[in-house]
């Protein structure tokens, strides 16, 4: 059974570095959420590191810029590794092709296509229309309010073809302030539903937390085996990771399970065992929002 915990800082001790999602934790897509950045704000000073880990796809620099616009200051964080990072390493190593067809909001997802200089001898990736493409790239949908079932003539075509297809961004829905969203992850589970191939490099899939203990080690600031905790509002990304990389989990349950747990300042208890029963998952904490 989980514990609900009032505030990050009952159980931040225990731990050296937070691995912590950006939306529904830290902003809602819109604006930061100001309690989430001083707890993160706090735990640093206290000597806790920070790494921002998001299915984003894009590139971590992007994503810094993208976040101080919403409020979030550099104070709040000591590194980020998104989704995109790992997914345009594999990219330019080849592993859908040369020649992708893209999906994505342009120009929003142009980023993902930046030379990576830690690639050696890079493909040459060209955008090219579906009939001539050797594997897609799926930053997100064309239209993220439309249902992705649109997608399907060209996901058969797609799969009678043998393309493989690379999700940046394995989240299947977001909250953007209160409009909610589809992402690259519903494209995917729709293309593999199909008999398609899908490839994931974000949460809950084993590159990006490897990406992430590497972006850690890099900053010389925690033991060689760090005590990590997982924070995040994304029961099958977020959660389900943790559990897999066997590290802690703090589940913010008023993110995008808010509902279902009845959560406004803090979940219903029994309203959140119900929903971590049906979902077959567990979190050793819970708390309502980040702060």
């Amino acid at each position: 059974m989980t514990q609900i915990i009032d505030r990050f800082e009952d159980i931040s001790g225990q731990y050296d570095a937070a691995f912590v999602d950006l939306w529904g934790c830290m902003h809602n897509g819109v604006h930061a959420l100001p309690a989430a950045v001083a707890a993160m704000q706090k735990y640093r000073a206290q000597g806790g590191v920070v790494i921002l880990v998001t299915n984003s796809p894009r590139p971590w620099d992007s994503v810094a810029r993208q976040i101080n616009g919403f409020g979030i200051p550099d104070d709040a964080w000591d590194a980020i590794a998104t989704s995109g990072d790992s997914a345009r390493a594999a990219m330019f190593r080849g592993i859908v092709g040369e020649k992708i067809w893209f999906m994505g909001e342009s120009p929003r997802d142009e980023d993902f296509f930046q030379p990576l200089k830690i690639i050696e001898n890079p493909v040459n990736i060209q955008k090219v229309p579906l009939e001539e493409a050797e594997g897609i790239i799926c930053c997100g949908p064309f239209d993220p309010l439309a249902d992705v079932a649109v997608n399907r003539p060209e996901f058969l075509y797609a799969k009678t073809k043998g393309l493989k297809l690379l999700c940046a961004n394995p989240d299947i829905i977001v909250d953007r302030g209160e409009v909610r969203e589809w992402c690259a992850g519903a494209l995917a589970a729709l293309y593999t539903e199909m008999g398609g191939e899908s490839l994931y490099f974000g949460k809950p899939h084993p590159p990006i937390y490897d990406l992430a203990r590497r972006r850690l080690a890099a900053l010389d600031k925690v033991p060689s085996d760090p005590r990590i905790i997982a924070i995040g509002d994304g029961i099958g990304t977020d959660i389900l990771g943790a559990l897999q990389e066997d590290i802690d989990a703090l589940f913010i349950s008023g993110g995008l399970a808010a509902a279902e747990t009845k959560t406004v300042h803090q979940p219903d208890p029994d309203a959140l065992n119900d929903f971590l029963n049906a979902q077959q998952m567990s979190a050793s904490y819970t708390i309502g929002h980040l702060r």
